[in-house]
């Protein structure tokens, strides 16, 4: 379901993901398309046509096929059908393929265009990681420590999950992020000017979990005030500004692809030792 990883654990059999409880989030690392975030008003335009698509798009709760599985690896497919064109109107395909060598895995989502026509879409991930990790180590001596500066200020969203138009301080100093909840009152902090290609999550002493994104435009970090958890988002897309009512084409974030053509997200997760 969704081609979402459901598990991640260290040689000792610690869990690394959250679990999905539907109580606090039933997700767990799900894959964002064809859209990221939320359509002003719940709906797109595509022309003088209308089309509704609910947060992050379809494609989580849709089940992919099985392509190919290997000791190591595993690739999902799925197939645009009547459903999903009569929401989005654009044959593709969508890959996810997982691989595990040594202490990394490499994720990639690739979206094939399989029609005629060009086709405009939103790739993200949405791995949430277990906060605080199974080192013993309190909640709040966790941090992200991102590998550039990260100066420019962060976005919000408002109570419909609309990106507003301020933009606030970064809270990151010296590259690091210390995770409190109370950065997460307003809901996630986006990057939109974002330098790095890759950060670490953990703490002083102990294993960190670093992630890379090397071709991300956007960065989301997320978690609900109080929960086990906290996300760490690669996209390729971002949610609707506030009043946003332009062609689905000029959505912020959005991408084309020309017929017969792919596009692809990757993501890394290294478990380092130190």
């Amino acid at each position: 379901m969704g081609a979402q990883l459901s598990v991640l654990r260290d040689r000792d059999e610690r869990d690394l993901l959250w679990n999905g409880d539907p109580a606090v989030w039933a997700g767990r690392a799900p894959i964002l398309f064809p859209i990221v975030g939320m359509l002003a008003g719940g709906t797109y335009r595509l022309g003088e046509k209308r089309f509704a698509l609910s947060r992050h798009g379809f494609a989580r709760g849709k089940k992919f096929e099985v392509v190919a599985t290997t000791s190591s690896s595993a690739t999902f497919r799925l197939r645009s059908d009547d459903s999903t064109l009569a929401v989005y109107p654009f044959p593709f395909e969508l890959e996810v393929s997982y691989a595990l060598a040594s202490a990394t895995l490499s994720v990639t989502a690739l979206v094939r265009n399989t029609g005629n026509e060009i086709l405009p879409a939103s790739l993200g991930f949405h791995p949430a990681f277990r906060w605080p990790l199974p080192n013993g180590a309190s909640r709040a001596a966790h941090f992200i420590e991102l590998e550039a500066d990260e100066p420019a200020p962060v976005r919000r969203i408002n109570a419909d999950g609309l990106l507003m138009p301020e933009r606030f301080p970064t809270p990151v100093v010296q590259r690091r992020l210390a995770l409190a909840d109370e950065l997460f009152r307003d809901d996630v902090l986006i990057f939109d000017r974002l330098h790095s290609r890759s950060l670490r999550y953990g703490t002083e002493h102990g294993a960190k979990i670093e992630v890379r994104f090397p071709d991300a435009t956007f960065l989301g970090l997320w978690t609900k005030p109080g929960a086990p958890f906290i996300c760490i988002e690669p996209w390729q897309g971002v949610t609707d500004p506030v009043g946003f009512t332009g062609d689905f084409t000029h959505k912020p974030g959005v991408f084309t692809v020309a017929p017969g053509a792919s596009h692809s997200l990757n993501m890394g997760i290294t478990l380092r030792e130190r």
